[in-house]
C-alpha cells in the first residue's frame, strides 16, 4: 500500500456555503445520509464539503479557521444523535473520499495482511473485499455503518467478547489535524497520544481521520443456533445464558427481546425472547462441539418454540441481511445502554433488574438486548499476539487506549417506530389511522421506555449506543483516569475546540 500525498486524485471538490446554495439542495446534502428519521431541521451547517482527496479536507479546515467556524465530520452510519449535523459548522462528509485513488479505496497488503481504507467504507464493503482473500475484519454488525465513528468509539464488532474490540485491530491511521496538518501512520510509536485517543474517544477525537490501517483475521466458517421462547420465559432464559456464557469461547451470545412471527405457520407477531449463539471457532468440529454443549445445557423449565433452529451454517452476508431487517430505514430511533456492574452480577439479580425493560417494548419494531462480554475460557483458543492475528479471548484488557469502560454484561435498548406513526405495538387493530401521519405522536412513549434503562444500576455506558442529548451529567464512558487524559489530548491537538466533539442538549440551533 503506497502512501497518499495531499494532492492525489481529482481536486478541488467544491465547498458549498449555506448562504449561497439553494435551500432544498443544501438541506438534502446535509440530511439525506442521516439514518435516524428523528431529525431537528433547525440545525444547519455553515458549509458542506464532500472531499475527494486529503487536499479537499485541508481546504475545508482552512475555510473553517478563516471564518471562525467549528468542524463536524461524517463517515456515515446510524449515529442516533446525528453527531455530524452541527449548527453553523463546516460539515465534512467523507462519503466520496479516495473514490479515484489508484488501486482502489480499499487496499490490502498480502505480506502483512493489513487492509487500509477511508472511514466511510462500511463493514460490509470491507468484508466483501476481504472475503476473496480468505480474511475478514471484526467490524460492526450493521452492514451500512461506516468504519469512522464505529472504530473511534471502540467498535463492539463481530465476536467482540472473544476477539476484543475492533479498535484493538488498528495498526495506524492517517489524519488531518484541527490546524490543517496532514499526518500519516499515526501509531503507538508516532504521535502515540493521538493513537491512544483514536481507540475510544468517539466524536471527541481531535482530528479528522482520512484512512485506517487495520489487522485482519482468517475468515472462519460460521455456525449458529437460534432459540425462541415466549416472553414469559425471560428470567429463566437470561439466567441460563449468563451461566453458560463463560464456558462457551469464540461465540457471540446474545439475548434479544423483540416481536417475531408466532410460529413458522403463523406470521402474526408476538413478543418473544431470542437466544442467539453465533460461533467463530476455528474449525467446523469445534463449532459443532460448542453448539452441542449449548443445546445439552437447555434449562428443563423452558421449551424452545417451533421456530428455533439448531446448529446450522451461516455467513457474514446472511448476518448482514438479518441486521438490515432489524434496523429499517426511514424510522425514528432512540437508543441507550448500560454496563451492569460485575459486582452485582448474580444471574437472578440481573434478570430481576432487566425484566421490566425487556417485557415492555413500546413498539413492534423495538428491541432490547443483553450481550455477553464474558469471554469464556476453553482450550485451543487464540490468545493475544497469536500467529493468526486474532487478539483472542481476553477479559477487559484496555491497555494503551482511551476505551476503558466494560463489564461482563452489556445491555442496550432500541426504540424504533415508523416515521408515519403507524407502528405502536404490533397490533394493527389498535392503530388510529387518523393519527398515522405523524410519527412524533409516539416520541414520548418511546422516550419513556428508554428512560427506564437509564434508571437502572450501571457501571457506565458505551458511546456507540448513547445519545448525549438525553443524558444527564455524570454518566461514565471512560475510566476517571482515561477521561482526564482524553481531555488533555483534545486540548493539545485542538486547543480552540475546532472539532465539534460531543453533541448534547446545549448544542446551538438556528432558533437559539
Amino acid at each position: 500500500m503506497s502512501d497518499m500525498t495531499p494532492s492525489a486524485g481529482l481536486s478541488p471538490a467544491p465547498i458549498l456555503l449555506r448562504s449561497s446554495t439553494p435551500a432544498a439542495t443544501f438541506h438534502s446534502l446535509v440530511w439525506t445520509r442521516v439514518f435516524n428519521a428523528r431529525q431537528d431541521h433547525s440545525i444547519l451547517p455553515f458549509a458542506y464539503s464532500q472531499p475527494l482527496t486529503v487536499s479537499d479536507i485541508i481546504a475545508a479546515v482552512k475555510l473553517a479557521k478563516s471564518n471562525a467556524r467549528r468542524i463536524s465530520i461524517r463517515s456515515g452510519g446510524h449515529s442516533w444523535a446525528a453527531w455530524s449535523v452541527r449548527h453553523d459548522a463546516v460539515l465534512i462528509d467523507l462519503v466520496e473520499l479516495d473514490r479515484s485513488l489508484p488501486g482502489g479505496r480499499i487496499q490490502y497488503d498480502e505480506t502483512t495482511q493489513v487492509v487500509s481504507c477511508p472511514p466511510s467504507i462500511t463493514g460490509e464493503e470491507l468484508n466483501d473485499f476481504l472475503a476473496g482473500k480468505g480474511r475478514m475484519f471484526p467490524g460492526g454488525h450493521c452492514p451500512d455503518v461506516g468504519l469512522g465513528g464505529f472504530l473511534l468509539q471502540g467498535g463492539m464488532g463481530w465476536n467482540c467478547k472473544s476477539w476484543g474490540w475492533a479498535c484493538e485491530y488498528l495498526v495506524s491511521l492517517d489524519v488531518v489535524t484541527a490546524s490543517g496538518e496532514y499526518l500519516q501512520h499515526v501509531s503507538a510509536t508516532f504521535h502515540r497520544d493521538l493513537f491512544w485517543a483514536a481507540r475510544g474517544a468517539g466524536p471527541g477525537f481531535p482530528a479528522i481521520v482520512t484512512r485506517f490501517h487495520l489487522k485482519t483475521v482468517p475468515l472462519p466458517e460460521m455456525y449458529q443456533s437460534l432459540y425462541f421462547f415466549p416472553i414469559t420465559d425471560f428470567k429463566e432464559v437470561l439466567e441460563w445464558l449468563i451461566d453458560i456464557s463463560p464456558t462457551i469461547p469464540s461465540t457471540e451470545i446474545v439475548l434479544v427481546s423483540s416481536y417475531f412471527p408466532s410460529s413458522p405457520s403463523n406470521p402474526s407477531l408476538s413478543n418473544q425472547i431470542l437466544a442467539n449463539f453465533l460461533t467463530f471457532a476455528p474449525t467446523k468440529e469445534s463449532q459443532s462441539i460448542l453448539l452441542s454443549k449449548v443445546h445439552s445445557s437447555l434449562p428443563p423449565a423452558v421449551s424452545p418454540l417451533p421456530s428455533s433452529r439448531i446448529c446450522f451454517p451461516t455467513s457474514l452476508a446472511e448476518q448482514y441481511s438479518a441486521q438490515r431487517l432489524a434496523n429499517p430505514l426511514a424510522h425514528r430511533y432512540r437508543s441507550d445502554n448500560i454496563y451492569v456492574p460485575d459486582a452485582a452480577a448474580h444471574p437472578s439479580s440481573i434478570s430481576k433488574l432487566l425484566e421490566p425493560v425487556f417485557t415492555s417494548l413500546p413498539t413492534a419494531k423495538s428491541s432490547a438486548l443483553w450481550f455477553s462480554m464474558s469471554p469464556g475460557g476453553g482450550t485451543g483458543q487464540p490468545r493475544r499476539g497469536s500467529d493468526d492475528g486474532v487478539l483472542g479471548d481476553h477479559h477487559h484488557h484496555h491497555d494503551g487506549m482511551a476505551l476503558s469502560m466494560q463489564t461482563d454484561h452489556y445491555v442496550a435498548v432500541y426504540a424504533v417506530w415508523d416515521d408515519n406513526g403507524d407502528d405502536d405495538n404490533g397490533d394493527d387493530d389498535n392503530d388510529d389511522d387518523d393519527n398515522d401521519d405523524d410519527g412524533e405522536k409516539d416520541d414520548e412513549k418511546c422516550d419513556e421506555w428508554v428512560r427506564k434503562l437509564g434508571e437502572l444500576e450501571s457501571e457506565g455506558s458505551y458511546l456507540g449506543d448513547a445519545d448525549f442529548r438525553f443524558r444527564e451529567a455524570g454518566w461514565k464512558f471512560w475510566g476517571d483516569e482515561q477521561r482526564e487524559t482524553l481531555w488533555e489530548v483534545r486540548k493539545k491537538w485542538d486547543e480552540q475546540g475546532r472539532i465539534c466533539g460531543f453533541l448534547d442538549n446545549t448544542e446551538p440551533t438556528n432558533s437559539s
